[in-house]
């Protein structure tokens, strides 16, 4: 009898340990496919899906200097950089060049790909417009993002409430980015200890020293995430940060455009990817009753999977 009944017990934990297996395996399957369909999440397959520009932006804004801000992009566990664009299987170097003219900074952050090539990822552009008053953009590389891509400090929360944390100095903008947070709110970002340090009396452009095969001493390449492991670790820096159209920051813009540095074998490595990125967008306008006019956008980004995002944007005129 203790025989019969041992035998059934062991049989229905059998049971029980197989449907238990079996259901855990469908919460898997349903949560990878729920992930990868959610709209935005899924990798476009381009190198700028493993580099935060909204992380970047804020390393920038902690950092004291332009040196500790590049001591920030590099440290593994800020999760801001998880580039390997000559695919060596370790983490790229990411060093910060400061490319200054009078009261405007184009900070590069440049990744050193081999003894001979640098790759710009993106370029954080600065500029003083008054004397308690700056602000700025970063603006991601188009090898890197398929198109140059720009971000600004955001001004709003999720519910459209203006965030007072920079002693209500702001720079009112006009509506061009978006028609559900007016009037558009741009940054001041002169209260930043990075910006009040390169604007210091005795500050001199900032040019990493470091090459390949000589970086700082405590810093040792990791092996990169792969794209789920990675995305996680990006969400929290959106928060504060918003994509643009404009680019705010015109003298900077100017001083980078000729310094600009670009990978032969980046380009070449995701030519494919790169290549099947479009995007493409359509303007339509529309007169309201009283005469007033407005230009509505629709911006639809296709990756090369086939992938597609759609924005729409709205522009008034009065």
């Amino acid at each position: 009898m203790n025989s019969l009944v041992s035998s059934f017990q062991i049989l229905i934990f059998m049971k029980i340990t197989h449907y238990l297996l079996g259901l855990f395996t469908c919460l898997a399957i349903t949560a990878t496919v729920q992930a990868q369909n959610e709209p935005g999440v899924d990798s476009t397959g381009l190198p700028g899906d493993n580099f935060s520009l909204q992380g970047a932006l804020e390393m920038f804004q902690k950092a004291s200097s332009p040196e500790d801000f590049e001591k920030l992009l590099n440290a593994e566990d800020n999760h801001v950089n998880n580039l390997d664009l000559n695919g060596d299987g370790e983490i790229d170097y990411i060093r910060v060049i400061d490319n200054m003219d009078k009261e405007a900074h184009a900070f590069v952050l440049q990744a050193v790909v081999s003894a001979s090539e640098s790759q710009d990822i993106a370029v954080i552009e600065l500029e003083k417009t008054g004397d308690t008053t700056a602000v700025l953009q970063i603006v991601g590389d188009e090898d890197i993002y398929g198109e140059q891509v720009i971000i600004e400090p955001d001004g709003r929360d999720d519910d459209g409430a203006f965030i007072d944390d920079f002693n209500n100095a702001v720079i009112h903008g006009p509506n061009s980015d978006y028609n559900n947070k007016s009037p558009r709110i741009i940054i001041n970002v002169w209260y930043w200890p990075s910006v009040r340090f390169v604007y210091g009396p005795v500050y001199r452009p900032w040019a990493s020293p470091w090459r390949w095969h000589h970086y700082p001493a405590v810093w040792r390449p990791w092996r990169p995430l792969t794209w789920h492991v990675f995305h996680p670790f990006r969400r929290p820096y959106q928060h504060r940060f918003v994509v643009v159209r404009t680019h705010r920051v015109l003298h900077a813009h100017k001083i980078y455009r000729p310094a600009r540095v670009s990978s032969v074998s980046v380009r070449t490595r995701n030519a494919t990817a790169v290549n099947g990125y479009r995007v493409t967008r359509t303007k339509t306008s529309v007169t309201g009753p009283r005469g007033n006019g407005a230009t509505r956008t629709r911006t639809t980004v296709t990756g090369p999977r086939g992938n597609s995002r759609t924005k729409k944007t709205v522009k008034r005129h009065r």
